[in-house]
């Protein structure tokens, strides 16, 4: 091979890398610029605005804040966990007990985005989840599994109160949208309450995912 011909190998492999690194990186900027927009949503809501959009063409709002502050999480939480909602943040996943109420909250998150955290967590771990009246509510991570998408039992209520955290597996997955589940669960402190009955658990883990 000439030089000439080497130089122009070597042009068109960096532009190639700049162009993935720069489709790749879209999602990132995406997520944080959302996240932005979406406090300010919250601090609406929180003011008593009732549910606030963060843009006005947007279909779904603000119900909740989770954040780990020993970690540097700080996310809000959206209505629904369609995957158009999950592009700017975690959802909640209907069907689930609302965030805040007795029974067992799912919420859902990209794994290559919001919830790659989800990766570190440990038995003992504390997370916060606040609603819009200012109420906090504070859990510790009890287990983290492996499931497939088929295997809904995670989103049932099991009698007490919790916070169900799911995203896709595994973390460094090329192609997304696989069939695999991480579930990190973790126990409201103190227990309270009854659990909620969780409708339509049937398609709900399937369609919660993060690819």
């Amino acid at each position: 091979m000439s030089r000439r011909r080497a130089r122009l190998l070597l042009l068109v492999l960096v532009v190639l890398a700049v162009g993935f690194g720069a489709a790749g990186g879209r999602i990132y900027v995406k997520a944080w610029l959302a996240q932005r927009l979406l406090h300010r949503a919250w601090a609406a809501t929180r003011a008593g605005g009732g549910p606030v959009k963060p843009w006005p063409w947007a279909d779904t709002w603000p119900v909740a804040r989770l954040s780990l502050p020993d970690r540097g999480v700080d996310l809000i939480v959206l209505a629904d966990a369609s995957g158009r909602s999950m592009a700017f943040g975690p959802g909640h996943v209907p069907g689930s007990a609302p965030p805040g109420a007795p029974g067992n909250t799912v919420l859902s998150g990209h794994r290559d985005t919001q919830f790659r955290f989800l990766k570190s967590l440990a038995p003992g771990d504390r997370v916060r989840l606040e609603t819009p009246d200012g109420t906090r509510h504070d859990y510790t991570v009890t287990d983290a599994l492996v499931v497939h998408a088929r295997d809904v039992e995670i989103l049932w209520d099991a009698g007490d109160s919790r916070l169900t955290l799911v995203t896709c597996f595994p973390f460094d997955a090329v192609v997304p949208g696989g069939p695999l589940r991480y579930v990190v669960r973790a126990a409201r402190l103190p227990a309270e309450g009854r659990p909620s009955a969780t409708r339509d658990a049937r398609g709900l883990l399937r369609g919660a995912h993060a690819g």
